[in-house]
C-alpha cells in the first residue's frame, strides 16, 4: 500500500472558517481538507507568476493579481 504525497496547504484553515462563518454559512471538510481550494489557490498564483515572468520580474506585485477575478 502506497500512500499519495500530501501537497502542502496554501492558507490558514482556521481563518477560511472564521471567515465563512462571518458570512453565517459553514464549509464542508471535503473543501477545507481536500485539494478544491488548494488548487484554485495554485491557479491564481500561476497566473501570477506568468504576469510577473512576462514583464521581466521575479517578484509579484499586487498588479500581478488585478483583472485575474473578474470583480475586480
Amino acid at each position: 500500500m502506497s500512500k499519495e504525497k500530501k501537497e502542502p496547504t496554501l492558507f490558514v484553515k482556521a481563518a477560511i472558517r472564521k471567515y465563512v462563518n462571518t458570512g453565517e454559512c459553514n464549509i464542508a471538510g471535503e473543501v477545507i481538507n481536500g485539494n478544491a481550494l488548494n488548487n484554485q489557490i495554485k491557479k491564481l498564483l500561476d497566473l501570477a507568476i506568468e504576469r510577473a515572468q512576462k514583464a521581466k520580474r521575479k517578484t509579484l506585485m499586487a498588479k500581478d493579481f488585478r483583472g485575474i477575478i473578474p470583480s475586480q
